[in-house]
C-alpha cells in the first residue's frame, strides 16, 4: 500500500536491529524466526501514521511501532500452540519447528521484549504507553477466552460475538493508533477518538475477514473458501443466521457445524453457505461491515489534525475495506 511505503524501509531496518540473536539461542531464534515470516505489520504502521498526524517523526515513534508488532507477533505464537496450528504465513508454526515448551517460553520472552521497546521514552510518556499496553494485553487474553469457548458452545449472540472480536482483534488496532496520539502529546479528546477509530476499523476488518473467508474470491482471498465452516467456526455469519433464521434453519446449521455432521466438505460448505444465503445473514454481514467502516469516519472527523492527514486515515480505512484478500 503506498500510504506504508514511507514507513517499510524504516521499520524493516528497525527489526533488523531488534532481531540480533543473542543467547541461549533457543530463546531469541523463535522471535526472528517468527518477526521474519513478515505479515503486512499495519499494527505497526498505524502507529507510525498516527505519530505523524501529530507531528512526530518515524525514527521517534519506532520505539512504539516495535512495541505494537512485537507484542501483535507473541499473540500469534501463543495462539498457534492453543489451535494446534501447523502453518503461520506459509510457513511452519514455532511450536511445530522447535516444540511446545519453546514456543511458549519464546513467547512470554517476546511479551516482556515488547514493553523493553518502550523504556527509552520520557516520563509521562512511558508511563501512558505501558498502561495502555497493559489494558490492551489484558484485553486481548480476555478475547481469546471468550473465543476458546465459543469453540465449544452452541450458544452466544451477536453481541457476544461482536465483544469477543472488540477484545481480540480490534483494541490492538487502537491501541496501535492511540500510541501515536500519546507521542504527539494530542488531547484527551483526540487520543479517545483515534482509539475509537481504531476500534471501529478493527470491528470491520473482521467482519470482513468473516464474510470473504466464506464469499470471497479464493484467488485473490489466499487461503480455502470455507475454512471457517470447515473448522465449525462460529463466525459473524452464523450469529445472524441464527438470529434471524426459523427453527428448522437454527437446527440445520448447529447439526452442519458440529460434530454429529456426516457431509463432505465441499457438501458441508455447500449447505452452510445456501443456509447463510437464505437467511440473509450474507446481506446482513455486508450491512454491519459497512455500519462499522462508518462510524469508524465519524470518529475521524472529531480530530483536531489537518485535513490532509485525516485524508491520510480515511484512505487506510477505504483500503482495509475495499480488500479482497
Amino acid at each position: 500500500m503506498n500510504l506504508f511505503k514511507a514507513y517499510q524501509t524504516a521499520f524493516e531496518s528497525a527489526l533488523e536491529d531488534f532481531n540480533q540473536v543473542q543467547t541461549p539461542e533457543n530463546l531469541y531464534l523463535p522471535m526472528k524466526y517468527l518477526l521474519d515470516l513478515g505479515g503486512k505489520r499495519i499494527r505497526s504502521f498505524l502507529t507510525l501514521m498516527a505519530a505523524e498526524a501529530y507531528g512526530i517523526g518515524v525514527k521517534d515513534a519506532m520505539g512504539a511501532a516495535m512495541a505494537v508488532e512485537v507484542f501483535h507477533n507473541f499473540t500469534l505464537m501463543h495462539d498457534d500452540i492453543m489451535d494446534k496450528a501447523f502453518l503461520r504465513r506459509g510457513e511452519t508454526t514455532v511450536h511445530e519447528k522447535w516444540d511446545v515448551n519453546t514456543a511458549i517460553l519464546s513467547g512470554d520472552a517476546m511479551l516482556i521484549r515488547a514493553y523493553q521497546s518502550l523504556e527509552d521514552y520520557p516520563q509521562p510518556i512511558f508511563k501512558s504507553l505501558t498502561r495502555l499496553l497493559s489494558k490492551t494485553a489484558i484485553e486481548v487474553c480476555e478475547g481469546q477466552q471468550y473465543d476458546m469457548d465459543f469453540e465449544t458452545s452452541l450458544g452466544g449472540s451477536q453481541e457476544e460475538y461482536l465483544e469477543m472480536i472488540r477484545l481480540k482483534t480490534a483494541v490492538l488496532v487502537g491501541c496501535a493508533l492511540q500510541m501515536g496520539a500519546i507521542l504527539g502529546n494530542a488531547s484527551k479528546e483526540d487520543q479517545q477518538s483515534i482509539y475509537d477509530f481504531g476500534i471501529q476499523l478493527g470491528l470491520a476488518f473482521q467482519l470482513q475477514d468473516d464474510y470473504l473467508d466464506t464469499f470471497g474470491d479464493q484467488k485473490t482471498f489466499g487461503k480455502k473458501i470455507g475454512g471457517d465452516i470447515i473448522e465449525n467456526k462460529k463466525t459473524i455469519l452464523y450469529h445472524l443466521a441464527i438470529k434471524h433464521g426459523n427453527e428448522i434453519q437454527s437446527q440445520a446449521l448447529q447439526t452442519l457445524l458440529s460434530s454429529k455432521n456426516s457431509s463432505t466438505e465441499e457438501e458441508k460448505i455447500k449447505k452452510v453457505t445456501d443456509l447463510f444465503e437464505v437467511t440473509m445473514a450474507k446481506d446482513t454481514t455486508r450491512d454491519l461491515i459497512q455500519h462499522h467502516s462508518d462510524l469508524a469516519a465519524t470518529e475521524l472527523e472529531k480530530l483536531t489534525i489537518t485535513a490532509e492527514q485525516k485524508k491520510r486515515l480515511l484512505s487506510l480505512k477505504d483500503w482495509l475495506m475495499q480488500r479482497a484478500s
